[in-house]
C-alpha cells in the first residue's frame, strides 16, 4: 500500500514539474520579447476591479439571490466541499489554494459560484482567478463538475465560515 501511495506521489509531482516547465522557461527568456510578455501579464493582473465583490466572474451565474440561510442546504454544502475540495482547500488557513474564511467577504455569490463550475475558463478570463493562480504558483483549481445546484449548496456553507 504504502508503495502505491509513494508512486502515485512521485507521479504527481512529476506531473506539476512538467506543468511549471514552460512557465520557467518563459521567466528566463533573454531579450525585450521576455519581459514584454511579463509585463503584459502582470498588467492584466493589476487590472482587478478595486471591488472585487462587484466582479461577477466568467461563467453562467449572472445573479444569485440570497436570503437567510438554509441550514439543510449548508449541511448538503459542507458535505459535497468536505468530499470535493479539502484535497486543495482549508478552512482558517492557506494550503495547496486559497483559504475559504470570510470568502463570501472578499468574492461576490456569482464569482464564487463560476469558480466552482469552470476554473478553467475563469482563470483564462478572470482578473481575480489569474492573479490567485499567479499567487498560488500556477495552480488550477481542479474542476469537480460541481452541478450548479452543489454549487450553490458550497456557496450556502461557505456563508457560514466568517
Amino acid at each position: 500500500m504504502k508503495t502505491g501511495i509513494k508512486k502515485l506521489c512521485i507521479k504527481i509531482m512529476g506531473g506539476l514539474a512538467l506543468l511549471s516547465f514552460p512557465f520557467l522557461l518563459n521567466s528566463c527568456g533573454s531579450g525585450s520579447n521576455g519581459n514584454e510578455t511579463a509585463n503584459q501579464a502582470s498588467a492584466s493582473i493589476k487590472d482587478v476591479s478595486t471591488d472585487p465583490m462587484q466582479n461577477k466572474g466568467v461563467g453562467p451565474i449572472i445573479q444569485v439571490e440570497l436570503g437567510a440561510l438554509d441550514e439543510q442546504m449548508v449541511e448538503d454544502g459542507k458535505t459535497i466541499f468536505e468530499a470535493n475540495c479539502t484535497a486543495c482547500h482549508r478552512v482558517g488557513q492557506r494550503f495547496i489554494g486559497p483559504d475559504l474564511k470570510g470568502i463570501t467577504n472578499r468574492r461576490s455569490p456569482e464569482w464564487i459560484m463560476n469558480i466552482l463550475l469552470n476554473p478553467e475558463k475563469m482563470v483564462k478570463e478572470d482578473p481575480i482567478a489569474k492573479k490567485l493562480w499567479a499567487e498560488f504558483n500556477g495552480a488550477t483549481m481542479v474542476n469537480q463538475n460541481i452541478s450548479e445546484g452543489k454549487a450553490r449548496k458550497i456557496l450556502e456553507y461557505f456563508r457560514t465560515l466568517k
